[in-house]
């Protein structure tokens, strides 16, 4: 109620303290109820694409084409999931973390590449080989939400290799 008041009041208008991204980030904010009946949501979505994806697979010659479209949209959907939780601007913030970047930039340029190889390139072995670099990418991305556990599987990976 403050909030609607200091806008019809013009109070609103002379703050000028704050960022573009900050007047964004309050315009937007949602309740927790709410945030979180959107991440069900956008996960469940998200995860009945995939699920779709993988039974429409072995229809005869357009079963891959679906299946990469879903599967990617899938991922999509799973990925804008976590964007209710913390908001927009601080998982874009986070994605855009030095300790995240690396990930985030392999797995938007995978779903990107995936649908290239699919629909631009006619490639499908080639969209095959994107959907699984999806995979990797989104799991690498993933766990780096868990502390040191990326750092607990390249020791592993080191010390199996070796």
């Amino acid at each position: 109620m403050d909030k609607l008041k200091s806008v019809l009041s013009g109070e609103e208008a002379r703050r000028d303290d704050r960022t573009v991204l900050e007047t964004v980030n309050e315009a937007s904010t949602l309740g927790w109820g709410t945030r979180v009946k959107g991440f069900v949501a956008c996960f469940v979505v998200g995860g009945v694409c995939t699920l779709l994806g993988v039974c429409v697979l072995f229809i005869p010659k357009v079963g891959i084409t679906l299946f990469i479209v879903f599967y990617t949209l899938g991922n999509i959907c799973t990925l804008g999931s976590t964007m209710f939780l913390m908001g927009p601007m601080r998982q874009l913030k986070k994605m855009c973390d030095k300790t995240r970047a690396l990930a985030t930039t392999l797995m938007i340029t995978c779903l990107v590449l995936t649908l290239c190889a699919a629909f631009w390139w006619k490639n499908f072995g080639l969209a095959l080989l994107f959907v699984i670099l999806q995979i990797l990418s989104f799991a690498w991305y993933s766990l780096s939400y868990i502390p040191f556990v990326r750092e607990a599987i390249l020791k592993l990976v080191s010390v199996c290799i070796k």
